[in-house]
């Protein structure tokens, strides 16, 4: 009888021991799928900003209202912040855009330009220049196709707080 007690108070704490396990399972399960759900919404939220960001700068390169080699390096920069299935390889979706950004990127800007010697700034303008000539047209079209690729994205997310 004793022996027959022990057994059933053994049996009722396994079990109720198996049941509290598999309930933390299931907790921690539901957790990790709530840190992948926000972390998801997280990047969407970031990239739907570099997007918009994104297409500001090209309506801008297109309209003429900035250098294209100054769009070329700030677009360039930013879309290598995109993260997920989004992400552009600049080299060869816009190879027009990507020849411009490693023609003028080590080029100096700001201050750094200004402290440059007169005949040396002249020598990067004419570079910077002939190569915005020679690369317009492609870099302008490049720009109305990233655009029309970025403004959808950045559309289609719809952020919401949990």
């Amino acid at each position: 009888m004793n022996v027959t007690l022990l057994a059933i108070a053994g049996v009722v704490i396994i079990v109720a021991l198996a049941s509290y396990a598999g309930y933390l399972l299931l907790k921690l399960k539901k957790q990790k799928e709530l840190l992948l759900t926000n972390q998801k919404r997280a990047i969407d939220k970031r990239n739907a900003n570099i997007y918009e960001n994104v297409s500001v700068l090209c309506l801008a390169g297109i309209q003429g209202q900035c250098d294209l080699s100054e769009i070329s390096i700030r677009v360039y920069c930013i879309m290598d912040y995109v993260q997920g299935d989004d992400r552009v390889d600049f080299d060869k979706e816009y190879p027009a855009i990507s020849e411009l950004y490693h023609i003028v990127k080590d080029m100096a800007r700001g201050e750094e330009r200004q402290e440059l010697a007169k005949k040396e700034r002249m020598q990067q303008n004419l570079t910077r220049h002939k190569a915005e000539s020679r690369l317009q047209d492609a870099v302008i079209e490049e720009l109305k196709a990233l655009r029309q690729k970025v403004e959808p994205l950045n559309s289609q997310i719809s952020i919401q707080m949990v």
